[in-house]
């Protein structure tokens, strides 16, 4: 298969839904003679670093990091990547989903999968699979073609973020080195339990037998529960309490110096040497789009698709813009808290602008625009410029996220576009020129 027609046959998968559970991506790892191994498997010494100004040295397996939670996962992921480069380790980057390109999901060193290796890939896989019962899932043929990738590229550490959950994420099929879980909250009930405890459950379910842990700051019922898997399996843990101060962090936000003492503390823990220099050059260097990214001086772009993170945002907005409110472009996948969502991005808006974008699992425009209505800080829904008499924000449907930037432009308020991570691919897409995500393989 060409790239294009690899792609078609990939996203053509998603008709299986979402399937939970390790049997097949096992199965795939078998069968695709995937030995990426681990240091902690192989009980490999500790890392070596080189002498000053070579190339450190990984004696053995890599080692792998595997980061779960419900926000920051990425953000952690991307810092771990990006300060382990800035030591000159060759890195293997797992992440998902992606925004505007699929090879954005597998990197070595930086660099994404080429489309040669997508379609080389995916054909051998096509052809293992065709008569499996049941077939494998989209994400457990993604996962399985980075786990072959980086096994065949040989990277010295390998950071792997879960899809969903962990405990049954198939990204869960590897013994990791360390097990790292990110600030946990309400999220993707429907799959992984309608309590935060339940959540926590399948997130600390990527903790294996005397492998060490490091956790973010938890709330106390998620706490308790990280620390009881950590006990059951005898795993040295680690909470990460302050945030890191001693260089800048290009990323925004407060949120983020507290993702960069966790993603520092994982790489220790994963035994990784690293000196302060390339802790505050893979810092001052990583690049995480859609993360409070500043488009230009006056557009924001963030994937923030729950309440958590929709309340970080909020607080970053504040950080960077003070009581200047926003223009907000949103759009939101329909299974997420329409109602919590809408409230905290009317605390900063001055005018709402709807747009329809192009997922069938996306909220009607028209469903979050009654959400603010009755909101007690918006008034009424029309095509007013800026604020009514009143003082309300305004509301206002738009065709596409083209119409919906060409009325916030017109506007004097800096520009917000958020509300999923697939809304920001598709705004980062037409930003750039590019087809989005969900065209790639049809152009």
């Amino acid at each position: 298969m060409k790239y294009k027609e690899a792609l078609a046959w990939l996203y053509g998968l998603q008709r299986f839904g979402i399937k939970l559970g390790l049997e097949n991506i096992r199965r795939l790892i078998a069968e695709l003679d995937i030995n990426l191994g681990s240091a902690h498997a192989s009980r490999e010494m500790p890392v070596r670093l080189g002498l000053s100004g070579a190339s450190p040295e990984i004696s053995g397996a890599p080692r792998i990091i595997h980061v779960a939670g419900t926000n920051g996962k990425g953000s952690v992921c991307a810092m771990i990547d990006s300060i382990c480069r800035a030591q000159k380790y060759r890195t293997g980057l797992f992440i998902s989903p992606h925004l505007v390109t699929f090879r954005e999901r597998i990197r070595v060193n930086g660099e994404m999968i080429s489309e040669k290796e997508v379609a080389a890939g995916l054909t051998r896989i096509q052809k293992l699979v065709a008569d499996w019962e049941p077939h494998p899932t989209f994400f457990e043929i993604t996962t399985a073609l980075a786990l072959k990738h980086f096994a065949d590229a040989k990277p010295d550490s390998v950071i792997l973020e879960t899809g969903l959950g962990g405990r049954l994420d198939a990204t869960n099929a590897i013994q990791s080195d360390v097990a790292v879980i990110t600030p946990v909250a309400l999220d993707h009930e429907q799959w992984l339990g309608e309590s935060l405890e339940k959540i926590a459950c399948e997130k600390a379910g990527i903790i294996k037998a005397k492998t060490p842990v490091v956790s973010a700051p938890q709330l106390s019922e998620v706490e308790k529960v990280i620390r009881a898997r950590a006990e059951e399996c005898e795993a040295p843990l680690q909470f990460v309490a302050e945030s890191y101060t001693k260089s800048p962090v290009a990323l925004r936000g407060e949120h983020q110096k507290l993702n960069a003492t966790t993603a520092i503390a994982a790489i220790g823990a994963a035994r990784v040497a690293i000196e302060h220099a390339a802790i505050a050059r893979g810092l001052a260097t990583v690049e995480w789009p859609a993360r409070f990214q500043c488009w230009d001086k006056r557009t924001v772009i963030d994937g923030a698709h729950n309440p958590a993170a929709a309340k970080i945002l909020v607080d970053t907005w504040r950080e960077v813009f003070g009581d200047k409110r926003a223009t907000l472009i949103l759009a939101v996948l329909s299974d997420k808290d329409l109602r919590k969502i809408c409230e905290t991005f009317a605390s900063i808006s001055d005018s709402i602008l709807l747009p329809r974008i192009r997922t069938e699992r996306a909220a009607e425009p028209e469903q979050l625009a009654k959400i603010f209505e009755r909101l007690p800080s918006v008034c009424r829904v029309g095509a007013l410029p800026a604020r009514n008499r009143s003082g309300c924000p305004t509301i206002s449907i738009t065709p596409s996220i083209a119409e919906a930037l060409n009325i916030a432009r017109a506007k004097p308020d800096p520009i917000l576009i958020t509300g999923s991570l697939h809304f920001a691919g598709e705004a980062l897409a037409y930003l750039q020129g590019k087809p989005a995500a969900f065209e790639e393989c049809a152009q």
